[in-house]
C-alpha cells in the first residue's frame, strides 16, 4: 500500500535481487511485467479499438476527411525483378496487416485444438453447434431483407468479434461465470472458423491458376518445414510472407495466409522437458566450476559461453507457436486492430440521407441479422440440443447466461466490417452496412450488459426476500 503522500511504503520498495546487481534493473523488470499485464487485458484492448472507431467517425465528418482519404488511397508497393506488387494504404491495412491479425486468430485456434476446449469434441460440441445456429439465422435474416437485391452481403452479420465481445463481457466481472466465458470463447472460435471458410469460398476474386499453384507450393514448403521439425521461427515467417504475396496475386483473400501459417507453426518444444531439470543442474555445476570471483566479467569466457548455452536452450523450451503469439499479440491488439478500425470506420454522414440509410435493406439485414439473428441462432440451437438430451449445459452455466452470450454474440465489428468491404463496391451500400455494424455492435454490447445486471439485481432481491421469509 502507498502512504498518504503517495510515496511507496517500505514494503513496496523494489526488493534487492540475488541475481541482478542493479536495483534499477529490478525496477525496469517490474515495470515490464506491469506493462505486459496491461497489454494482455482484453477490456483495455477492446476500449482502444472502440476509441479508434469513434475517432474515425469524428474525423470522417470533419475537414480532415478529404486529406485522410487521399492518404489512404496512396499507392505503395514492392518490386523484385519482374514481380511487382502494389496496393493502396487502405488495402495494405485490410489485406496485409489483417493477415497478421488472422495469424493470431489461427494461433488461438491451434491452441484450442491442441490443448484447449476444441480437443474434446463432445465437450465442445454444444458451443460449436450453437455457433452454427449463430451463423445460419443472421444470414437468413439478411437474405430475407435483401431478397432479389444485394444478397451477396449475407455473411456480414454472421461474425462475432471475439476480442471486442470478451472485452465487454469482462466488464461484468464475477457476474459471468468462468465456465460461461469458456463457453463463449469456444463459440466465438468456432464462429471465426466458419467466417474464415465463408471468406475463402465466397469473397475471393476470380482466381489465377498460376498464383494458386504458387500458393500451393508455399504451403508444401511450410508443411516440409514442420515435418522436418524446424523449430526456428524465421523460415516460417519468410515462407509465410511468400504465401501471402502468392495468395494476394491469386485472388484468394490474402488474410487467410495468416491462418494457414499458424497451423504449420510447431506447437511442440524441441527440448526434451523431462530431461531439462537434470541438464540445468549439470550446467549449474559447470558454471560454478568455471566462475572466478576475482575476474572481470569480460575475462570470464568459459562462464559466459556456458551461460549463453543455457540461454539458448531455455529460449527453445517455448514452442514457436507461443513465441510468435507473444511477439504479435500486443501489436495486433494495440496497433493493427485500432488502425483497422480507424481506416474502416470512416463513416461520413455529412450530407447523407439518413432516411435512405435507415431504410436500406443492406442496413436492415446487417442490423437485425446481428441484433436478433445472433441471439435467436445461439440460444435456439442450445435450447434444442439440451432439450433433446444431446448435450447438457456446462457446470455453473445457467440459461440467463446463455441468453447473455447470445445477445453479445451480435458484436460483429472487425470481421463484419472486413466482409462488408469485400461484399460491396458501391460506397452507399458499404456506408449502410458499416452504420448497421457499428450500431448493432454497440446495442448488442449495451443490451447484454444491462440484461446481466438487471437479472443479477432481480435474483439478489428474490434471494433477500426468501431469506426474510
Amino acid at each position: 500500500m502507498a502512504n498518504r503522500s503517495g510515496n511507496p511504503t517500505k514494503h513496496e520498495m523494489p526488493k534487492r535481487s540475488t541475481i541482478i546487481r542493479e536495483p534499477a534493473v529490478v525496477r525496469r523488470l517490474a515495470r515490464s511485467s506491469q506493462i505486459s499485464k496491461f497489454a494482455s487485458d482484453g477490456t483495455i484492448a477492446a476500449a482502444v479499438m472502440v476509441f479508434a472507431a469513434l475517432l474515425a467517425v469524428m474525423v470522417a465528418n470533419s475537414a480532415l476527411f478529404e486529406p485522410l482519404h487521399h492518404i489512404f488511397m496512396t499507392q505503395i508497393g514492392v518490386k523484385f525483378g519482374h514481380f511487382v506488387l502494389t496496393m493502396s494504404i487502405e488495402a495494405f491495412v485490410n489485406d496485409f496487416l489483417m493477415a497478421i491479425f488472422f495469424l493470431l486468430v489461427g494461433i488461438e485456434l491451434k491452441y484450442e485444438v491442441t490443448v484447449g476446449e476444441l480437443r474434446r469434441p463432445r465437450q465442445a460440441a454444444l458451443p460449436m453447434l450453437a455457433a452454427v445456429g449463430g451463423v445460419a439465422i443472421p444470414a437468413l435474416i439478411f437474405i430475407a431483407f435483401n431478397w432479389g437485391g444485394q444478397q451477396h452481403g449475407w455473411a456480414i452479420p454472421i461474425a462475432t468479434d471475439i476480442a471486442f465481445a470478451l472485452g465487454v463481457m469482462s466488464l461484468l466481472g464475477d457476474k459471468i461465470a468462468a465456465e460461461t466465458k469458456v463457453f463463449f470463447q469456444t463459440l466465438a472460435i468456432a464462429d471465426d472458423i466458419l467466417a474464415i471458410v465463408v471468406i475463402a469460398l465466397f469473397y475471393g476474386h476470380s482466381p489465377s491458376i498460376f498464383w494458386m499453384a504458387a500458393s500451393g507450393v508455399a504451403i508444401l514448403i511450410l508443411w516440409g518445414l514442420n515435418r522436418a521439425r524446424i523449430y526456428t521461427v524465421k523460415p516460417y515467417i519468410i515462407v509465410g510472407l511468400l504465401l501471402w504475396a502468392c495468395m494476394y496475386k491469386s485472388g484468394i483473400h490474402a488474410t487467410l495466409a495468416g491462418v494457414i501459417l499458424a497451423f504449420f507453426l510447431p506447437a511442440k518444444s524441441d527440448i526434451r522437458l523431462s530431461a531439462l531439470r537434470d541438464w540445468l543442474n549439470g550446467q549449474a555445476r559447470k558454471l560454478d566450476d568455471v566462475y572466478d570471483d576475482e575476474s572481470h566479467v569480460l575475462g570470464q569466457h568459459s562462464f559466459t559461453k556456458n551461460a549463453e548455452k543455457v540461454e539458448h536452450v531455455l529460449h527453445h523450451v517455448t514452442p514457436p507457436l507461443v513465441r510468435v503469439e507473444r511477439e504479435i499479440s500486443v501489436p495486433v491488439n494495440f496497433i493493427i486492430l485500432p488502425l483497422f478500425a480507424f481506416v474502416n470506420a470512416q463513416i461520413r454522414l455529412v450530407g447523407a440521407d439518413f432516411g435512405a440509410i435507415v431504410a436500406d435493406p443492406v442496413a436492415l439485414g446487417a442490423f437485425f441479422g446481428a441484433v436478433l439473428g445472433k441471439p435467436l441462432g445461439i440460444i435456439g440451437v442450445t435450447w434444442v440440443l439440451v432439450t433433446l438430451g444431446f448435450s447438457k449445459l456446462p457446470k455453473h452455466v445457467s440459461w440467463d447466461q446463455v441468453i447473455a452470450v447470445g445477445i453479445m454474440g451480435g458484436m460483429g465489428f472487425t470481421m463484419s466490417i472486413l466482409i462488408a468491404g469485400m461484399a460491396f463496391r458501391s460506397a452507399d451500400e458499404v456506408l449502410a452496412a458499416k452504420c448497421a455494424i457499428l450500431l448493432g455492435s454497440v446495442i448488442a454490447g449495451v443490451v447484454g450488459i444491462l440484461f446481466v445486471r438487471v437479472h443479477d439485481a432481480i435474483a439478489h432481491r428474490a434471494l433477500a426476500k426468501t431469506t426474510e421469509d
